[in-house]
């Protein structure tokens, strides 16, 4: 026999999202529940054909300021709270006339919708649920006695539960619930107080809240002794793995996740309106960047940069993927791909590849908009703005001799769109809006110099040409050169003109280097560390 067995006699029900409602009422109105509502819910209710108390007549005191106060009530929430075998407990309700409540079904004021629609302050305010909380935080407190239930996904389990014990509840399922009730609210509050931080521009609130939606539980994390889950947030408003559809192929592992986001985050610095791109990212580092007319050229010039780090990579375009594309990157084992659409025939082709995750996230994120990161520290987190910022939007400065050619100038600006998204200290290589080689994650700048370099001469050598696709080239650093090693290195390469953020105390140093070996540099003044 189950723990803690629990029979009902009253629900309240009280929800905006009327999903599958008349037939859980139905079904707990079987079990001889009496079922008590309000607003819309009781209507819904009632219009089905079944008997429903109003609100008001069990508290005696009507709704009020436009339905704002209603269930803020000692009837209520002495009904939620009471503790049923409290003999104190017991003398109090049938003092004040306040019937138990056993089973609480609330879903909440549709916030996160609300704001994610771009609705009105004022529109966003009034979908600020108080009643809602308030009676959940009550309920799940005493789940000892209460049933809670706030999600529509969970009316089958309830009446399964109802219908295995002879309409009694057990404890287990109770805590369960109240546990998922908690973690409810918090993710709603979270959403309210982030957003209210958001509309005051407070960069660090006393309390910094966020949560979730678990959208799968992964079998592992990182590596196999590690658990780990992916959640959604609605409040995130951000087009992207999260709220991408699943096409096909395997599930997703926690990699597959971090390195998709990635890919998808880079592929997203180029409008799709001016060029079609396409990224290739292994271990949440680019390994092949490219724009062109179309999709499959793209992903050709991106691939040519590291043929060997893209086995078993995550590919990312801007564009409805087509056929032609597809066609291109099934011919090597490849792990997931991502675009914001894609046409009938590049579905069948990669349905030819069972295990390859196709993602469909019907746009592309802005590159410019605003919006949180947050990364766990022992004892805490850190929370950051996102890295919203564009080379397109930069005051550029030339501080060399030399100034860069029409050509150099559209491949600093691919190189530094790119080195954006490579791990820190990044140095990125880049000719006719491609990358040549890419060098991320050293201690030393000059170190990714070299590697870099080490890769553009071994991307050509697998292509067949005769010379390092860095000779000619431009290259972009994440950060200041604070030696002239490094943009040495570059120009020993082949680079031919270098983009780098500049505020270092040698820039003096580092600008003559470049002058002597007739290099043009240009200045951002932003820096891109990615950590």
């Amino acid at each position: 026999m189950p723990e803690g067995l629990r029979r009902a006699a009253r629900a309240l029900i009280s929800v905006s999202d009327k999903t599958g409602l008349v037939e859980f009422a139905r079904g707990l109105s079987a079990f001889g529940i009496e079922l008590v509502s309000t607003g819309g819910t009781r209507k819904a209710l009632a219009d089905a054909g079944l008997q429903v108390r109003e609100v008001s007549d069990l508290t005696g005191f009507p709704e009020i300021m436009d339905g704002r106060v209603k269930t803020l009530h000692p009837k209520i929430h002495g009904g939620l709270l009471a503790i049923r075998e409290n003999p104190e407990h017991e003398a109090a309700m049938l003092a004040h006339g306040i019937p138990p409540i056993d089973i609480l079904v609330v879903n909440l004021y549709p916030f996160e919708a609300t704001i994610a629609s771009g609705a009105p302050f004022a529109d966003c305010i009034e979908n600020i649920d108080i009643g809602g909380p308030a009676m959940i935080r009550a309920a799940a407190k005493n789940f000892n006695d209460v049933a809670v239930v706030v999600d529509a996904g969970d009316y089958q389990l309830l009446l399964a539960e109802m219908t295995a014990h002879g309409g009694a509840t057990a404890r287990e399922l109770r805590q369960k619930l109240a546990q998922k009730a908690f973690a409810r609210t918090a993710v709603y509050d979270a959403a309210i107080s982030n957003w209210l931080a958001e509309k005051m521009e407070l960069s660090a609130p006393p309390y910094r809240a966020f949560g979730g939606t678990l959208a799968m539980s992964l079998r592992y994390g990182e590596n196999p002794h590690q658990s780990a889950a992916f959640y959604t947030s609605a409040s995130a408003r951000r087009q992207g793995v999260a709220a991408a559809r699943q096409v096909q192929g395997k599930e997703l592992s926690y990699n597959n996740v971090n390195d998709t986001d990635a890919a998808f985050e880079l592929a997203a610095e180029f409008d799709p309106g001016r060029t079609a791109a396409c990224a290739i990212i292994k271990h949440a580092n680019p390994c092949g960047v490219a724009e062109a007319d179309n999709l499959a050229e793209a992903y050709a010039r991106a691939l040519r940069c590291d043929p060997v780090s893209a086995f078993g990579g995550i590919v990312a375009v801007n564009r409805k993927l087509d056929a032609s594309a597809a066609a291109e990157i099934v011919k090597i084992f490849t792990e997931v791909i991502i675009a914001p659409d894609a046409d009938e025939e590049a579905i069948a082709l990669i349905a030819t590849k069972k295990n390859l995750r196709l993602l469909l996230t019907g746009g592309m994120p802005d590159p410019r908009a605003e919006g949180l990161t947050f990364r766990a520290v022992a004892g805490g987190f850190l929370a950051q703005t996102r890295d919203n910022a564009n080379v397109d939007d930069m005051d550029l400065r030339v501080v060399s001799k030399r100034v860069p050619d029409a050509r150099e100038w559209r491949d600093l600006k691919f190189a530094f769109r790119v080195a954006k998204h490579v791990k820190s200290n990044a140095i990125v290589y880049a000719r006719d809006g491609a990358t040549a080689g890419i060098g991320a994650g050293q201690m030393s700048r000059v170190d990714s110099a070299r590697i870099a370099a080490i890769k553009a001469a071994e991307a050509a050598s697998a292509a067949g040409l005769p010379e390092s696709l860095a000779r000619g080239s431009v290259v972009a650093s994440d950060a200041f050169f604070p030696f002239a090693d490094g943009l040495l290195a570059a120009a020993e390469a082949g680079a031919t003109a270098v983009i780098q953020p500049g505020g270092s105390l040698r820039d003096s140093d580092v600008i003559k280097a470049a002058d002597d070996k007739g290099l043009a540099m240009v200045f951002t003044g932003v820096r891109h560390f990615r950590h």
